[in-house]
């Protein structure tokens, strides 16, 4: 069974949601075996130095991180969540449903 974050990014990945893994700890060499192991085809990207994880002050894993259309963050939520569960729908669907801004993405702001 493929991972949450593989399952969101077949079912919303064609309803233009990007839905992106960060690997902070394993190198390029381990993470593309576990890619190609697992038949992974959303993009993985690797923070080796921390950069993303600072930007959007991610203090735990998982961590998911939801970004509106806009590029604004509009939520973080620490720990296990079940996006495919109703709630995590709802919120998705509702993130769709919303209009695009004209504002530029600001991590960490």
């Amino acid at each position: 069974m493929p991972s949450t974050i593989e399952q969101l990014h077949r079912e919303y990945g064609p309803k233009q949601v990007a839905v992106l893994a960060i690997n902070i700890q394993e190198g390029r060499a381990k993470v593309a075996a576990w890619v190609k192991e697992k038949g992974v085809t959303s993009r993985t990207l690797l923070d080796p130095e921390g950069a993303v994880i600072t930007a959007y002050r991610v203090t735990a894993t998982p961590t998911a991180v939801l970004i509106g259309r806009d590029g604004k963050m509009i939520a973080r939520a620490a720990g296990t969540r079940s996006w495919l569960g109703d709630k995590g729908r709802a919120l998705l669907g509702a993130l769709l449903a919303a209009p695009a801004g004209n504002g530029r993405s600001r991590p960490g702001k």
